[in-house]
């Protein structure tokens, strides 16, 4: 009873006489033992969504089915989450202070009445593939961020549900320990074969744990498909910027020829966009900037530039440059710093994306 179907859902919060559409006519299915991520920016209504799916709130209007099952319609819930099989993380962990490791991991096995032994049997074995056997005696507060969330997925995977939610679960780990936490849930779900749904802002999390992803923009459900197919593919330039860092550069329409030009490169104006600006739209990894004139093949001048800035983030410097032409900047990384006042930026043009500006 592991897949999900959303169907329609409507979400709407009325405050006084106001209303505050949270989800409109998301539709969406989420496949038996697959791992579904849900972007969108803060405020997008991802939470929403997961607590609707899970039974913890209900749809205004729409329905939500486990299996064959429905499970909630239009403001009614028809499943109560204890009857749906599923596994909760929170972004707080939400672990109880009083409790140690052991007991918080247990918890949901004696609300089951299963007898000390079994109960002891699950939870060593969890806390064995989880390696925090070492904390089982450990109050919350006497654990690292990262041992506090590996209890708390431990407890969410203990009485192997069929389908496990993550609601922004990487959040309070430090940085150097969240790829290592993402790799986790990935092994541990694909070795349990739970259906799994993930929601965060950070596309980082999107690429580590989900095989599909669907993007919430303001309570839309906008695109849905691959991490890979949704980064290179996004349907808008708000998607573009929800999966990864992109450069936009603003390109004005020729009213006569149809042809948008930014720097050396031209193109005519795809079928579908109109007006007189785009965005034209390129991944720094699809930017080269060189000291030196290139000949690469898949590589095309776009302009020359002069620096501007240089800072370092995420294990790269981020080297960003104003285009000779039009004064716009463009970024692109390296692996180390490189000086100098001019350069030749060159991009993969098969790779750039327009967008209506």
């Amino acid at each position: 009873m592991s897949q999900i179907t959303v169907r329609n859902v409507d979400r709407i919060f009325r405050k006084g006489k106001r209303e505050v559409v949270a989800l409109k006519d998301v539709t969406f299915d989420v496949k038996e033992g697959e791992s579904f991520g849900i972007l969108g920016p803060s405020g997008a209504g991802k939470t929403t969504l997961l607590r609707i799916m899970a039974g913890l709130d209900v749809p205004t209007k729409g329905e939500v089915y486990f299996g064959d099952k429905i499970a909630a319609k239009d403001g009614k819930l028809l499943l109560e989450p204890k009857d749906r099989d599923i596994g909760f993380v929170f972004q707080t962990w939400a672990l109880y202070p009083n409790m140690s490791g052991y007991d918080n991991i247990a918890f949901p096995l004696k609300n089951m009445n299963l007898d000390s032994q079994e109960i002891y049997k699950r939870v060593t074995d969890i806390a064995d593939t989880l390696g925090i056997t070492q904390v089982l005696d450990h109050f919350p507060r006497e654990m690292s961020g990262g041992q506090m969330q590996r209890v708390a997925l431990a407890r969410a995977l203990v009485k192997m549900p069929s389908t496990l939610f993550l609601d922004e679960p990487f959040t309070n780990l430090d940085a150097r320990i969240r790829d290592g936490a993402r790799a986790l849930v990935k092994e541990i779900t694909k070795k349990f074969k739970i259906t799994t749904v993930i929601v965060s802002h950070d596309p980082a999390d999107i690429f580590g744990v989900a095989e599909r992803v669907g993007v919430l923009d303001r309570g839309y459900m906008v695109q849905i498909g691959s991490p890979a197919q949704v980064y290179d593919n996004p349907v808008s330039i708000t998607v573009a910027n929800l999966i990864g860092e992109i450069n936009e550069l603003q390109v004005t329409v020729a009213s006569e020829e149809k042809k948008l030009t930014i720097g050396k490169l031209s193109w005519d104006l795809p079928p579908g966009l109109s007006g007189s600006k785009v965005i034209i739209g390129v991944r720094p990894e699809d930017v080269i900037a060189s000291r030196e004139p290139l000949q690469v093949s898949g590589l095309e001048l776009l302009d020359k530039a002069r620096f501007s800035i240089l800072s370092y983030q995420g294990g790269h410097f981020r080297l960003t440059l104003e285009l000779e032409s039009d004064k716009q900047q463009i970024f692109t990384y390296a692996d180390q710093p490189v000086k100098g006042d001019e350069y030749y930026v060159y991009v993969r043009k098969e790779k750039i994306k327009m967008f209506p500006s």
